[in-house]
């Protein structure tokens, strides 16, 4: 399984911080992040040309594209 958004091809980063002891930095190790991927079906009778590809398929897509689905 493919760990992207189908829709804005969004997919996983390296992401960490440095936390601040006393006087100097303690870089912690970096961490692999990924996107919030659900599956969803698309509509058949979508309107939306960034969805017209899909219409009526099972894919998976970010939390971020299926909000701007619903609307």
């Amino acid at each position: 399984m493919e760990k992207e958004c189908t829709i804005c091809g969004k997919s996983s980063f390296m992401g960490g911080h440095y936390k601040k002891l006393i006087s100097r930095y303690n870089p912690s190790p970096k961490k692999r992040k990924y996107p919030n991927l659900q599956w969803v079906t698309v509509p058949q009778e979508t309107t939306h040309k960034k969805y017209k590809d899909f219409a009526g398929k099972r894919i998976l897509a970010c939390a971020k594209c299926i909000k701007a689905l619903a609307k």
